[in-house]
């Protein structure tokens, strides 16, 4: 491959720096660049290092209108793993942000339409080797940049409660899916909520993990300090089980430093005697947001947690309302600098490089650029506005407020052993129309994240768990714990869910309502 510059490429980048370099300065650049441009040279003549593939398959199909009533698959397949283990008999969709080796992968935009990766995930790796068995890639949001279910190019999953409404996003059709019954369990990806938000919506149990907890090897990133990947189930137990298989360290994520795993499914329990659990006033009436049954219903089921041998309290949380302002610094600048400019992968870190998955993104968006969605142009638009005239003064100062954001949940981590509050402080919202105005696209994308973000910058666990109806609607009820004591949540949630009386598979319509 002949990757030597010539003279009018040198010229429009030192433009670009503001170097003020004449001809012959940029010639005499040109010969002092040979000596590196050999090690480019061979680094061609060396193969790259990928990850394993130890499993068979085939490349799976796009499934017709009459086998995707929600539009929630992306493509089907069947891969199945070991003989035995964890996981043996349980279906799993796969997020389409991950990388399965065989079947393509779009993550919910035109601009990566035709990638097939050529390696698995360690996620997808560790789940066949549990002994499950992947039945397809489910839709998300355009580069996973939406908290609702209308930005994929695909076109807009539905939600199992009611057509007309959103499932919430991105992972919008690993919930649709398990809401439906069409897969026990799947994997969500959350940096904004998007584990939570389409659990919230479709009344199913989703776990955002503790940062760093399962590793994000082969997943498409968004931001770095906010990715994470976790598990959306039809039952608590199921969870705790996907969550058993996919955690732990592989060596290839430098996020992943001095994690704590644990043996996830004996924590489940049908008390929380002991526990102590705080209703975080400040997760409750958000102007202009919030809708009165759903906090009156989430306040009524973490009192319930007091039939369970729980201690129950008001508490107050002040900076948790200045988490959304941390988070929108860190998420535009952020994804500005690494998912758009940085093709995805960026620089200065150690961790494993999906090369194949960065060429195809990049020849995508620098040919479709028009193409990437409302949500992403407003983020690049903004987020290089930022680092143009503010040079990364903000994004900087964002994440040091974010420690002082975790320090203020550890402290009230120090009175109570989980926070409770509304996953999302409103019910699932219409799924805006074609003609529909870019206002109301991006506002429909991103209004429902101010409680979840928070959890996404301070990397403390948090789930969401359906505690009821309301209008025929599931409400989610979230509960935070300490980082590394998903535990703590896994059992709360599990004894919640015994006495709910939620069953998630008999409460979705399939129809419009």
């Amino acid at each position: 491959m002949k990757i030597r510059p010539n003279l009018e490429q040198l010229r429009e980048i030192a433009r670009g720096y503001g170097f003020h370099m004449s001809d012959a300065d940029l010639s005499s650049f040109l010969g002092l660049m040979d000596s590196t441009l050999e090690s480019y040279s061979r680094l061609d003549q060396l193969a790259d290092s990928t990850l394993p593939v130890r499993y068979a398959r085939t490349g799976g199909y796009r499934p017709d209108p009459e086998e995707n009533i929600l539009n929630a698959w992306y493509q089907k397949c069947s891969i199945k793993g070991a003989a035995e283990g964890p996981l043996a008999g349980k279906r799993i969709a796969i997020k389409d942000n991950v990388c399965v080796a065989g079947i393509p992968m779009m993550n919910g935009s035109a601009l990566l339409e035709g990638y097939v990766p050529e390696f698995d995930a360690t996620i997808v790796t560790r789940i066949l080797d549990a002994g499950g068995e992947i039945v397809g890639k489910s839709v998300c949001e355009s580069l996973c940049f939406s908290g609702g279910s209308h930005t994929s190019d695909t076109g807009p999953v539905l939600n199992p409660h009611n057509h007309m409404l959103t499932p919430g996003g991105s992972s919008s059709g690993s919930a649709a899916l398990v809401a439906a019954g069409e897969c026990e369990m799947a994997i969500g990806g959350d940096q904004g909520g998007s584990i939570r938000i389409p659990s919230s919506w479709c009344g199913t149990y989703g776990l955002k993990p503790t940062y760093g907890l399962v590793p994000y090897t082969g997943i498409f990133p968004i931001e770095l300090t906010l990715d994470h990947t976790g598990p959306i189930a039809a039952s608590t137990a199921d969870v705790a089980l996907l969550l058993e298989a996919i955690a732990g360290e592989d060596g290839l994520d430098p996020r992943q430093k001095d994690v704590k795993v644990e043996k996830y499914t004996s924590a489940l329990a049908s008390d929380t005697e002991g526990l102590r659990i705080g209703i975080v006033r400040e997760g409750f009436a958000w102007a202009e947001l919030s809708e009165h049954d759903v906090d009156e219903m989430v306040k009524q089921a973490a009192q319930r947690f007091t039939q369970l041998g729980a201690q129950v309290d008001l508490i107050s949380l002040p900076m948790h309302r200045d988490g959304i302002h941390i988070w929108r610094a860190i998420a535009v600048e952020g994804a500005t600098m690494l998912m758009v400019r940085g093709n995805s992968m960026g620089t200065n870190w150690k961790g494993h490089y999906s090369t194949s998955l960065l060429d195809a993104y990049a020849r995508g968006r620098l040919s479709r650029a028009d193409d990437f969605s409302d949500t992403v142009k407003l983020v690049a638009l903004l987020g290089q506005y930022m680092q143009n005239n503010y040079h990364g003064h903000y994004y900087a100062k964002a994440q040091n407020l974010a420690r002082r954001l975790a320090k203020a949940y550890d402290e009230a981590l120090q009175s109570v052993d989980l926070l409770v509050m509304p996953t999302t402080p409103m019910k699932a919202t219409r799924i805006p129309g074609p003609d529909a105005q870019r206002e109301e696209k991006v506002q429909r994308s991103l209004e429902m994240i101010v409680n979840t973000a928070p959890t996404d910058v301070t990397g403390h666990p948090a789930m969401s768990v359906p505690c009821g109806l309301s209008a025929g609607l599931p409400v989610g009820m979230m509960l935070i714990a300490k980082r590394w004591h998903e535990t703590t949540i896994l059992r709360a949630a599990h004894a919640f869910e015994q006495i709910s009386g939620y069953q998630v598979h008999s409460q979705q319509t399939s129809a419009p309502v």
